[in-house]
């Protein structure tokens, strides 16, 4: 568990309670202190984290491989626990697929051979870890396929799955329905409030086939583009530091030239094709 307290500037401007709500952080969280994860515990996540980026198809096992060739000697257990912490998932198709209870709210991937001609027809989302100066946050974000557009983000503490759901209703609320909302198979995208919500929102749901790589690219390719222009460069001190500073590079983003569609700006195109 993460200590709470690292993420909150208790000389910040803003009531600790309105940064417990703008972090998603439970007030209780403050007033005792849950055991936090070892600062070599932190530096491995990080240096897996940058990995990935790279080799996206590295497991458990490359891992630690990699890992030893630095110096760093860690059991398997160890690094999977570390990796499943971090939410640094492989992109390679497993072998074996466990039969999970969730399976029941597992959908097909309806992006393939798609023609995604307008803003709002397709949504990716996804969840990704955020180092920071002491500790980590998660970061949640929508993209709009079609322009490239961030049409919702949010930080938390924790893998919830009321977290993420929290950013969809806000991106719903904020730019209006998707046709489809693609996902990968994680636990907070097949638990049944958040399958439920997308039902009785008459959104379409698409899943990302196990491991494959090209299935949520979109949102992977924002990971890359946000961590190395801007999180690994100075890593944030306080939970509300890291919003901010959130907060302001995407909206550079929005106003910033994109390869990917032509080079116009994603909140020029996502406007014009809504």
């Amino acid at each position: 568990m993460i200590d709470s307290k690292l993420f909150i500037d208790k000389n910040h401007g803003l009531s600790i309670r309105k940064q417990c709500e703008i972090l998603e952080i439970n007030r209780s969280g403050l007033y005792y202190e849950p055991k936090g994860e070892p600062q070599q515990n932190l530096e491995i996540i990080e240096i897996m984290d940058r990995h990935i980026l790279e080799e996206p198809t590295a497991g458990v096992l490359t891992m630690q491989s990699m890992l030893q060739d630095r110096g760093i000697n860690a059991g398997y257990e160890r690094v999977r626990r570390l990796m499943r912490l971090a939410n640094i998932k492989p992109i390679y198709p497993r072998r074996h697929l466990t039969q999970w209870k969730r399976n029941d709210y597992i959908h097909p991937y309806l992006l393939r051979n798609l023609a995604i001609t307008h803003s709002n027809q397709v949504w990716e989302i996804d969840i990704t870890y955020i180092p920071m100066a002491k500790g980590f946050m998660y970061l949640t974000a929508i993209i709009d396929v079609y322009s490239r557009y961030i049409v919702g983000w949010g930080l938390s503490n924790s893998l919830d799955a009321d977290s993420s759901l929290r950013v969809v209703k806000e991106a719903i609320r904020d730019h209006g329905k998707p046709m489809i909302l693609n996902s990968d198979q994680g636990s907070q995208f097949t638990c049944k409030e958040y399958i439920d919500y997308l039902k009785d929102q008459q959104i379409q749901i698409s899943m990302d086939g196990k491991g494959r790589a090209l299935d949520n690219i979109y949102i992977e390719r924002f990971w890359r583009t946000i961590k190395y222009q801007h999180i690994y460069l100075n890593p944030a001190t306080s939970g509300v530091g890291l919003f901010t500073r959130i907060k302001k590079w995407i909206e550079k983003y929005h106003y910033r030239a994109h390869q990917g569609i032509d080079r116009t700006k994603p909140i020029n195109r996502y406007k014009m094709a809504a």
